[in-house]
């Protein structure tokens, strides 16, 4: 008989918790966008406003889902419970490589190709990129790599990237400014790591270009 008292109190216990957690006990009151810095939050937010009074675990996971493909710089996403009302989107945003040409303006583009924003002039602060063979060609992957391995502070100072193949991928600093010879995305830690040092000794406004296309011999010109 003791037993049995235990086995029934414990299963109103587990039913009684159950139910106070898919109650209005435990409905989402507040939704917080963290990891944002291109997106506004508040926006986010409000797209997601349809979730306020579900229970934390009814949270509907596809409308979640639905709401964020509106904004094509969510590249991934976690919801994040944390009782007893706040529902948390953990957003990780894509990184725009450059803007690409088309008959519309300027597309900004990240490292997979998929389309972020399109201006009718380029868009400050990103490089345009001018690739044979568009989006799907190797030519693009290699200057996605390249750029993503570039410092920040470099990265900064290019203003176009251009690549036939994936072969002889070159930037362009500054206005005008020297070229750099990439060559392939081989090796582009050590090439990003050799031009800092051969910029830091020889500062762009000196030279006419910076071959780095071998990473052992740096040819500045």
């Amino acid at each position: 008989m003791v037993w049995g008292g235990v086995g029934v109190a414990f299963l109103l216990l587990v039913l009684g918790t159950l139910g106070a957690a898919y109650s209005p006990l435990f409905a989402v009151e507040k939704i917080s966008v963290v990891g944002t810095t291109a997106l506004d939050p508040s926006t986010v937010e409000n797209a997601l406003a349809s979730q306020i009074g579900t229970p934390l675990p009814l949270v509907d996971s596809s409308a979640v889902k639905a709401a964020l493909v509106q904004f094509p710089l969510v590249e991934s996403y976690a919801l994040e419970a944390r009782p007893p009302h706040e529902l948390v989107i953990r957003i990780v945003e894509r990184t725009p490589i450059g803007a690409i040409q088309t008959a519309a303006g300027y597309t900004l583009v990240d490292a997979a190709g998929v389309a972020l924003a399109t201006t009718p002039q380029p868009p400050a602060g990103h490089p345009v990129l001018t690739v044979t063979g568009g989006l799907s060609s190797p030519a693009f992957t290699a200057v996605g790599t390249v750029f993503r391995t570039l410092p920040d502070d470099i990265r900064a100072q290019v203003t176009a990237i251009s690549a036939t193949s994936a072969n002889d991928v070159t930037l362009t600093l500054g206005a005008g400014g020297p070229a750099v010879v990439w060559g392939n995305a081989d090796d582009s830690a050590l090439k990003a790591k050799n031009l800092a040092a051969i910029m830091a000794a020889r500062p762009p406004s000196s030279v006419a270009s910076y071959d780095v296309s071998s990473p052992s011999t740096i040819v500045v010109r």
